[in-house]
């Protein structure tokens, strides 16, 4: 089997390189990185040795390696060496925005080489690293919160940050003003960083609070608000199901059609009126 490895910079996120490979006789020597790897194994099981131990990476776990720790990897198993490995690379930069937004404090990064076991931490980070990958049209507010989540999560199972307490909801008026802001701005892309401002919160705060107060995530609230827009805008016989799906912030129709047909069970041709 020939190896077959990939990177792919994420567009919007500065300091973002996902990696993807399947390996079969390459071996990673003992090496560093000047930034943080997450690396995620999804079939095969890959051997890391650092600081004085050997671990074995296999899928449900998650190997996060700081700069400057020395490590390497080979893969190991009764079926041969062969492993796929999906990586993070991120900047210490974009890291430190990270621990600051998360915890709230100045960063002060305490990690060192290790592994956590956490099945469904490890998908989450997975179904990410997927959405990247394929290159779809950029949903901000939705790969902003899953990022900051996770990572949030991961401070915490590691212990080396610890995740701001963030207590209760957004007020009244906070709740009205990011609803009239995405009435205003539906067919546009919005931005975690567009809603937090609005409160005067980080986007870590924001987060947490608008979950609290909504009971749906802000990507979940706002297609939830486009679709119910769409169905009315379809009955109405405002236009076509592609200038619809545009007109209320789906970039393209394809899109529109899967998230319609999840949220009411038919398509949004189901909608229009009879001719």
């Amino acid at each position: 089997m020939t190896d077959d490895v990939r990177y792919h910079p994420v567009p919007g996120t500065p300091g973002l390189v996902l990696g993807e490979a399947r390996f079969s006789a390459f071996q990673f020597d003992r090496h560093y990185h000047v930034d943080y790897h997450i690396g995620l194994v999804t079939q095969g099981v890959q051997r890391q040795c650092f600081r004085g131990k050997s671990i074995l990476l296999g899928p449900g776990g998650i190997a996060l390696m700081p700069p400057g720790e020395i490590h390497d990897g080979v893969g190991v198993g009764d079926d041969g060496a062969s492993y796929t490995l999906k990586t993070f690379r991120l900047s210490a930069e974009l890291m430190r925005g990270f621990i600051e937004e998360v915890s709230g404090e100045t960063a002060d990064e305490r990690f060192f080489g290790t592994l956590v076991e956490d099945t469904a931490l490890a998908a989450r980070f997975m179904l990410l690293h997927s959405t990247w990958m394929s290159r779809a049209p950029a949903a901000p507010l939705a790969q902003e919160s899953q990022s900051l989540a996770l990572m949030g999560a991961l401070f915490a199972r590691t212990g080396a940050v610890r995740p701001e307490v963030v207590k209760g909801g957004l007020s009244a008026t906070h709740l009205r003003a990011v609803r009239d802001y995405c009435q205003a701005h539906l067919c546009e892309k919005i931005a975690l960083d567009d809603l937090a401002r609005l409160c005067g919160l980080s986007r870590f705060q924001f987060l947490r609070r608008f979950t609290h107060s909504a009971g749906l995530t802000p990507h979940a609230w706002l297609v939830r608000l486009r679709l119910e827009r769409a169905c009315a805008a379809l009955a109405a016989a405002k236009g076509s199901v592609a200038q619809v799906a545009a007109d209320v912030g789906f970039y393209d129709q394809s899109h529109f059609n899967r998230a319609f047909r999840t949220a009411y069970g038919a398509p949004p041709s189901a909608y229009l009126p009879a001719a």
